[in-house]
């Protein structure tokens, strides 16, 4: 089975901010990492992933300047009234645009925070903004069961926009399931679910399912791991080295086979491409057109191991 490329959406994370946790930034990027050099390199990625039939981009508040890229892009670019726009609240990017800063985001998911990005969200993009989330939901930081937030994201739910949560972390399933027990007005409050899902960390797939049964968008974030499923990415891990075997006997890029099989689940995904390079994309799009090999599973790791390798990872 193959999907369609518009099934493919493009995340700025990776691009629009000089430091990131993605493996080979030094390769894909160089050292030209000024606000004019990555604005350049991310016009250059999205004039890329349009060309290729990609319609979805995918931003957040503290994705460096991504938002700002963006909006001047779909300015600039006649034809592009297709394309959709999701976004994030719920980090700060504090980083001041320097690669060796200690701390490059701060995470608050107060209703103050919400009332301040989202203004500063739609205030760059307007009614481009399709999508907001949460960025990266958890039980334990009360956000789930914050009524204040909520209401205040009602509100932009009732103007039209799709609101949702992205997750992060072991225990995705369990926001993803608490999120979808959310109303208000009678009505669910979240209707759109990003969450990390790859051969390393699938651990996520059934309650992405059951969001998707429940009538929910469902974007699938990280599908090469951070650049660990990417050419060039393995870190000796048996996961990474057992997929890159399972792409060579494929006779394909590892990305491609990371993102096919992202696309292959029955729950019908977006799946993010984190590209940096034209190149990148259309390798990533690519995938849309492969056939799966079976018997992958055996690729996972256990989810604390994966999200505690994650989160020792460097910014560079």
């Amino acid at each position: 089975m193959t999907a369609s490329p518009g099934r493919i959406g493009i995340g700025l994370a990776a691009v629009a901010r000089p430091a990131y946790i993605t493996s080979g930034r030094g390769r894909d990027l160089g050292q030209q990492r000024s606000v004019a050099d990555l604005r350049a390199r991310t016009w250059s990625v999205l004039d890329a992933a349009h060309a290729a039939g990609i319609r979805y981009v995918d931003v957040a508040r503290s994705y460096g300047r991504a938002e700002e890229f963006l909006a001047g892009w779909l300015a600039a670019r006649p034809g592009t009234d297709d394309v959709q726009v999701g976004s994030k609240w719920g980090y700060r990017y504090v980083g001041g645009w320097r690669t060796e800063a200690d701390v490059h985001e701060i995470k608050e998911h107060s209703a103050d925070a919400f009332a301040a990005q989202s203004a500063e969200s739609l205030a760059l993009l307007g009614d481009r903004l399709g999508v907001y989330h949460v960025h990266s939901a958890t039980l334990e930081t009360g956000v789930l069961a914050d009524a204040g937030v909520h209401r205040a994201m009602a509100a932009l739910r009732d103007r039209g926009v799709r609101v949702g949560i992205s997750t992060s972390g072991p225990a995705q399933s369990d926001a993803v399931r608490r999120a979808l027990e959310v109303r208000v007005d009678g009505e669910p409050l979240f209707t759109s679910f990003q969450s990390t899902w790859n051969l390393l960390e699938p651990s996520v797939g059934p309650a992405l399912a059951e969001a998707a049964q429940a009538g929910a968008r469902v974007i699938v974030k990280e599908p090469v791991a951070n650049g660990r499923l990417a050419p060039g990415g393995d870190d000796g891990s048996p996961g990474a080295t057992g997929a890159a075997a399972a792409a060579a006997r494929a006779g394909v890029p590892v990305d491609q086979l990371a993102i096919a099989v992202a696309l292959a689940q029955p729950w019908a995904p977006t799946v993010l491409s984190g590209a940096v390079t034209p190149a990148q994309v259309a390798s990533n799009v690519a995938a849309a057109a492969l056939a799966v090999p079976e018997d992958l599973e055996a690729l996972a790791e256990d989810p604390r191991e994966y999200w505690t390798r994650r989160s020792r990872r460097a910014w560079r």
